[in-house]
């Protein structure tokens, strides 16, 4: 099946998010709490695949609560942290949404997520990730991860799918001078 055809069938999409939503950096303030910075464009990315009906969120191996609140703010329908073994928690919220995994993104920069790709309909790595997640991967994309690689795959996406122009993106484009 073509990479077309596989993206016409995606319900959903699974994100990880350090080197993905992130550049893969972390930091702590004064009190000891996480720092992370996200790119605009993919937090709006991740609402226009929201608006034209996607369903999208967070699969991480790590807790964090500017995770949590990112999540919180893009409006994500699930938030699932703590998920050392990526694949297993790939097939429960499959299963929780009532997914066939062909019908699943998932977009991963590391080794640990070499097994949700292998079972999504469309896998796809950032730029900067490691090379055995290249090797498995259906896209890269040419933007690095927590800088507009999520964003990228999104268009790529609603592009497949004949979203991209439609009645999410025409409001920006039609505005009045």
């Amino acid at each position: 099946m073509s990479l077309s055809a596989k993206a016409k069938k995606i319900k959903a999409i699974f994100l990880d998010v350090d080197g993905v939503l992130t550049d893969g950096r972390m930091g702590y303030d004064n009190n000891g709490n996480e720092i992370k910075f996200y790119h605009t464009r993919d937090g709006h990315g991740i609402k226009l695949a929201i608006r034209s009906g996607l369903i999208v969120g967070i699969l991480s191996g790590r807790e964090c609560e500017a995770n949590r609140r990112r999540a919180k703010e893009l409006g994500l329908t699930f938030c699932r942290e703590k998920c050392h073994d990526k694949g297993e928690g790939f097939k429960e919220l499959a299963k929780e949404f009532n997914l066939a995994y062909d019908e699943c993104m998932y977009i991963g920069d590391d080794v640990i997520d070499i097994p949700p790709m292998r079972m999504a309909g469309v896998a796809v790595a950032v730029a900067d990730c490691d090379e055995l997640v290249a090797e498995v991967a259906d896209l890269i994309t040419e933007r690095r991860g927590g800088f507009g690689a999520v964003r990228e795959a999104i268009n790529w996406l609603m592009r497949e799918q004949g979203s991209y122009k439609t009645q999410v993106i025409e409001k920006y484009l039609e505005s009045e001078l």
